[in-house]
């Protein structure tokens, strides 16, 4: 039970999946008879990082496309109200 004790005391902190990686990577780290040296590890947090900017870029990217299309949708719906009066 100490092991979750972490989590437990900064729910509001981080979000339920950096804190998930944070304890798999703290885990492996402390792990002594890991034979995955720790630079290799920092490397593949490092990669895995910059694949989450992007994967948030793509993201803030598609939600704006669906806000452009949500707000083109609702011109038509007025010009087709209009034409229709």
């Amino acid at each position: 039970s100490t092991a979750n004790a972490p989590e437990d005391d900064a729910p509001n902190r981080y979000s339920r999946t950096d804190r998930t990686i944070y304890s798999r990577y703290s885990r492996d780290a402390n792990y002594s008879g890991s034979s995955v040296p720790s630079n290799t590890l920092e490397k593949r947090i490092e990669e895995l990082e910059r694949e989450l900017a992007k994967e948030r870029q793509e993201n803030v990217r598609l939600m704006k496309m669906t806000q452009d299309k949500e707000e083109l949708i609702g011109k038509l719906k007025e010009e087709i109200d209009l034409l229709n009066r």
